[in-house]
């Protein structure tokens, strides 16, 4: 029975990786039409909150003994789902900087960020083995964002926002690993949203909606940025054309998935089946948007995924 949950929890995990792998090139071609970052992140997190409340709604028909959120894990869980909101952000505006390989690639760096996390949590120095992959993911880093490359073109902004969506991702692996496991993984999921809709809110109203129609607030605006191309009204019609998409492939298939498939793996085999959202992305990248991808960065790639295998070796020895 335990192995047939840990193959289940791997096929979930693999699904809703390899389904959040595929959003980037969505959110590029929206883009491309002219959409905002808040215009895509507000349609993502909307039509996700409404997709979940029907599912919930559906499953609370189907069965009324379904568990309920414990009081004290309301808070945590809408806490802890604003990394959902600032994750989606922080990759949204490092892909209008940079291509999406390198894009996802930097949100691998997950691995290194949470052994660092780990070891202060707990107190204790990383083994060696784990140093070693952390430093195979950096090296895997600099092979897969064509560092070496003195043509390659990489915009400092971007790397800044793909760091911190690897850090906030980090936060939403933790999350899904270890809090309020006894919920059902559609609910658990409904309630992170909430935290992640919060932030998204704030950021549509402060980066669009309120600079158009306040003064004062385009004047707070251009103190952090000259860029003023998305200072304009709410297009709504992204709700129509990207929307569904964004929101299935973002904030409602990954986190059921995760939720669902985290408790049965454990962080250290989740987090080398989800490395399966690094090629996907740049594999849909490659194909879909015709991104240069060179043999350098595809073993730049092979490196940070063989950085995660060996940090978990123990476990996939157990």
């Amino acid at each position: 029975m335990e192995n047939k949950n840990m193959l289940k929890g791997v096929l979930f995990v693999a699904m809703g990786a390899s389904f959040y792998g595929m959003l980037a090139t969505f959110v590029k071609v929206a883009y491309d039409q002219g959409y905002t970052t808040a215009e895509v992140t507000a349609s993502q997190f909307v039509l996700g909150i409404l997709v979940l409340l029907v599912i919930n709604f559906i499953m609370h028909q189907k069965s009324k003994n379904l568990p309920e959120v414990k009081p004290q894990d309301k808070k945590k869980l809408i806490v802890a789902g604003t990394s959902l909101g600032f994750t989606s952000l922080f990759y949204y505006l490092a892909v209008q900087y940079i291509n999406v390989s390198i894009a996802i690639v930097l949100l691998m760096q997950t691995v290194w960020i949470s052994i660092l996390v780990e070891s202060v949590l707990s107190r204790k120095f990383p083994s060696a083995k784990k140093l070693i992959a952390m430093v195979l993911v950096l090296f895997g880093t600099v092979l897969a964002t064509n560092l070496i490359n003195q043509d390659a073109e990489l915009n400092g902004k971007g790397l800044f926002w793909g760091f911190l969506a690897a850090c906030s991702f980090t936060t939403t692996m933790f999350t899904s690993n270890s809090m309020a496991n006894y919920l059902p993984a559609y609910k658990k999921s409904l309630w992170m949203l909430y935290g992640g809709g919060i932030v998204v809110a704030i950021f549509v109203f402060l980066s669009q909606i309120g600079p158009y129609y306040f003064d004062g607030l385009l004047s707070l605006y251009k103190n952090f940025s000259d860029d003023v191309t998305g200072i304009h009204p709410f297009n709504w019609s992204i709700f129509y054309t990207w929307g569904l998409m964004l929101s299935l492939f973002g904030t409602v298939l990954p986190p059921i998935l995760l939720n669902k498939g985290f408790p049965h793996t454990g962080l250290g085999l989740g987090s080398i089946v989800s490395s399966l959202e690094l090629p996907v992305s740049v594999t849909l990248a490659f194909i879909v948007l015709q991104e240069q991808v060179l043999a350098i960065q595809w073993a730049g790639i092979a490196v940070i995924i063989f950085a995660i295998i060996i940090s978990n070796i123990n476990f996939k020895k157990s």
